[in-house]
Order: C-alpha cells, then sequence, then structure tokens
C-alpha cells in the first residue's frame, strides 16, 4: 500500500504531533509539529522537516544549527493523528543545547534537571 501524508488526522490548524526518539539508544528527543508537506519533506529527503508554529516556515532540523536529525524510521500511531521519528541525531537535540529536551523531571513535587548543557 502506497503511504499519502492525507490518510494522517492533523489538527484544525493542519498539523500532527512528531516524537523525535533516538534510534539507538531509544532516548526521546523532543517533540515537535508537522504538516503534510513536511511530511512528504522529510520522506523525499531523509532530513527531518518540522513546521515552525512561531515562524510559520519549514524547519530542516539543523539547518543552521549543524544538529541535523538524519531519518532512520518513520512510523505513525494506530489512530494516525501522531507521528514517531526515529533518527540519528547529530549533536543535540535541544535548543538549549542538551541531548534531549525531555531533561526536568518532576520528582517528589520537585522539578530535577536531569542533564547538563553539552559543551563544546
Amino acid at each position: 500500500m502506497i503511504f499519502d501524508p492525507q490518510t494522517l488526522s492533523y489538527d484544525d490548524k493542519g498539523l500532527i504531533p512528531v516524537i523525535a526518539q533516538d534510534h539507538e539508544t531509544g532516548q526521546v528527543l523532543m517533540m515537535a509539529w508537522m504538516n503534510a508537506d513536511a511530511v512528504t519533506k522529510t520522506l523525499q529527503t531523509g532530513r527531518v522537516t518540522y513546521w515552525s508554529r512561531s515562524r510559520q516556515s519549514f524547519w530542516i532540523k539543523g539547518e543552521t544549527s549543524g544538529h541535523v536529525q538524519k531519518l532512520v524510521d518513520f512510523r505513525l500511531d494506530c489512530d494516525r493523528d501522531c507521528l514517531l521519528v526515529m533518527v540519528d541525531q547529530t549533536g543535540p537535540a535541544c535548543h538549549t543545547n542538551r541531548k534531549s529536551c525531555f531533561y526536568t523531571a518532576v520528582r517528589d513535587g520537585a522539578e530535577t534537571e536531569l542533564m547538563a548543557p553539552l559543551t563544546d
């Protein structure tokens, strides 16, 4: 069966949430958004392309930072309303220079920082 990005369930703004996960470690790196065109570009180029809600434009991960996400596997959930991209991540995934955007935990009612920013 040929995949058609239009068969996904997008929200009222035409977006679908995407979780990026390191394909080797399984670590969840970040969450972002795609529209149908970003899905198509990601699948065509192998470079993970998101939709920036703040800039209202495409955002190719690593285009300016060099922290590239190369697509390894592209998965959709059972309801077709959320995506999982398994990636080969170069450098940190988070704009705070951390490996993952999920670096804060709430434990015993307090926030705990799980990882410091990477140093050059």
